[in-house]
């Protein structure tokens, strides 16, 4: 579902650092994976990439068989959805319903589709209520799962996640993490928070300084302290 070979990723392409360098995975099709690693180990670098934003230096990579290229954006935007760390990066519509309708919009969707998948989406999440609120009036959970809404609604083959668990309040966290564990989509999580990622992930793609360094079972990789020590965790 998602393959990664040999990627390197810079921020200045020409420049010497590399934000990624010489990544290589493969996620399958329904797996929940947690991308973890200390600041700056690449994680939203790697997302970022993975929706063609970043683009690569060098390496591959694919979602669903489709290469992340220029020329397929637009698919793999259709294939891969990502949820941003800061829901406020995410949500600029006057309302909760406009922020879920802009993408299906811009694919040429019915609207009667529309409304009748978003309030599907809504309902799901146990958000109906907030359809026709101001996004920027939400609580930090609300506007977390708003976002997520936005996405799903797109029906994605994969949830590409930054820090999910963020601006949540203990109650709205614990909801975030049954509602993860039944959307039947792959995910790749970004997280630092390993409690999270035990509860969700049953493997770990663990990254330092923009390298591989563990990629294995959540349990076995966890109880590994000077592995995690040793990556800033």
């Amino acid at each position: 579902m998602i393959q990664v070979e040999n990627l390197t990723v810079r921020y200045i392409p020409s420049g010497p650092v590399a934000a990624l360098r010489e990544l290589s995975f493969r996620v399958s099709a329904g797996e929940r994976v947690a991308l973890l690693g200390a600041n700056g180990a690449g994680k939203s670098t790697l997302l970022l990439s993975l929706v063609g934003v970043l683009p690569a230096a060098s390496g591959s990579l694919h979602i669903d068989g489709t290469g992340v290229e220029k020329k397929t954006l637009g698919e793999i935007r259709q294939k891969a959805g990502m949820v941003f760390q800061n829901p406020d990066d995410q949500l600029f519509m006057p309302s909760v319903y406009e922020d879920i309708a802009f993408g299906p919009r811009n694919y040429g969707i019915a609207e009667p589709l529309i409304q009748e998948h978003a309030h599907s989406i809504l309902e799901s999440l146990g958000i109906s209520h907030l359809m026709n609120r101001m996004s920027a009036k939400l609580s930090g959970g609300e506007k977390r799962l708003a976002a997520l809404a936005g996405v799903l609604v797109m029906n994605p083959l994969v949830l590409l996640l930054d820090e999910p668990g963020s601006f949540l309040d203990p109650r709205s966290r614990r909801r975030l993490i049954g509602i993860l564990h039944g959307l039947p989509q792959t995910q790749l999580i970004a997280t630092h928070d390993l409690d999270l990622a035990r509860k969700i992930c049953g493997r770990v793609i663990l990254l330092k300084n923009g390298r591989l360094a563990a990629d294995g079972e959540t349990s076995r990789i966890l109880q590994d302290t000077a592995l995690l020590e040793d990556c800033g965790l």
